[in-house]
């Protein structure tokens, strides 16, 4: 029988679990418009077509015009069910990590902090990469059809069963190793920035431990995770949109060929496109998540993150 010790550790593991998922609905579907105008402009470059100049603006007004106010939710529905796996794993996952190293050697330095965060978000990325596979797809079939061209997927599910026709098992987990990098970059950035920037802004008195204090970490956070995970997230997104042809060709071979090829053509400025966009996202996502999340946790009776 489980000692009562234990078994509150079990229950307050499934209650961050279910409150950390909770956040994350929230805050993508509250920004996912600005990740899909971030998608667009990473993929703005790749074909001839797309070579006159743009702007996020210009896109925003573009998917308005042409689908409507909805079509800046195309690929929400896939988005949310990668946070119900991504979310909940590298949260929990870092929490519980740190909790060992505090337990083995006192209060963690920034270095230890971003390890985990890394380590936390990559094993979070692997899980939830079929589903972000599928978001970027149907992100990029609002620009098909702005060209007149017809979608490739009408929905997830019908994106998940072609997917798996035309390029197998395997091909959910295209472009994964990029993916990867970029989890690791972004959570290495989020969490660690995040969790110590608010002990802080905390410890120097700047703020208490309330809306303030989570509001000032989640914006230094937001930065830093941009910063790192931009060049990772732009390979990723051109590495995941491309689908295999019926003779096999694929545009980049590699996230190193999609890298140099980006650079090579575009220039090194191309590794940062969207910076701006997928900084105005993570940084109003990272504050609707934490505030969120910390509220939900107080609620619950569980200590601050």
């Amino acid at each position: 029988m489980k000692s009562s010790y234990q078994q509150g550790g079990v229950d307050n593991t499934r209650t961050k679990i279910l409150l950390s998922s909770m956040s994350a609905m929230v805050a993508e579907s509250t920004t996912f418009p600005i990740d899909l105008i971030k998608t667009r402009l990473q993929l703005h470059g790749e074909s001839l077509s797309s070579s006159r100049p743009t702007g996020a603006f210009r896109i925003g007004l573009d998917i308005i015009r042409e689908q409507g106010p909805f079509g800046l939710y195309k690929g929400l529905s896939p988005a949310i069910l990668r946070h119900l796996f991504y979310t909940p794993i590298r949260i929990v996952g870092y929490e519980h990590l740190r909790s060992v190293i505090s337990a083995d050697n006192g209060s963690p330095s920034i270095i230890s902090k971003a390890v985990v965060g890394g380590i936390s978000g990559s094993m979070a990325q692997v899980i939830a990469s079929p589903a972000d596979l599928v978001k970027v797809r149907m992100q990029a079939d609002s620009r098909m059809m702005s060209r007149g061209l017809q979608p490739r997927y009408s929905g997830p599910f019908d994106a998940f069963n072609k997917i798996l026709q035309a390029e197998g098992f395997q091909g959910l987990w295209k472009g994964v190793f990029p993916n990867i990098q970029r989890a690791f970059l972004v959570n290495m950035g989020e969490l660690a920035c995040y969790d110590h920037a608010k002990q802080f802004v905390i410890k120097s008195r700047i703020a208490e431990d309330n809306i303030y204090a989570h509001t000032l970490a989640s914006t230094m956070s937001g930065l830093a995770a941009t910063s790192l995970s931009c060049p990772a997230d732009v390979v990723k997104t051109r590495m995941m949109n491309q689908a295999a042809k019926k003779e096999g060709n694929v545009l980049y071979s590699s996230s190193y060929d999609c890298l140099v090829k980006t650079v090579r053509v575009e220039g090194i400025r191309a590794l940062w496109k969207g910076f701006f966009p997928t900084w105005a996202r993570l940084g109003p996502w990272q504050f609707v998540f934490w505030v969120s999340y910390e509220k939900f946790r107080k609620f619950a009776g569980l200590s601050s993150f």
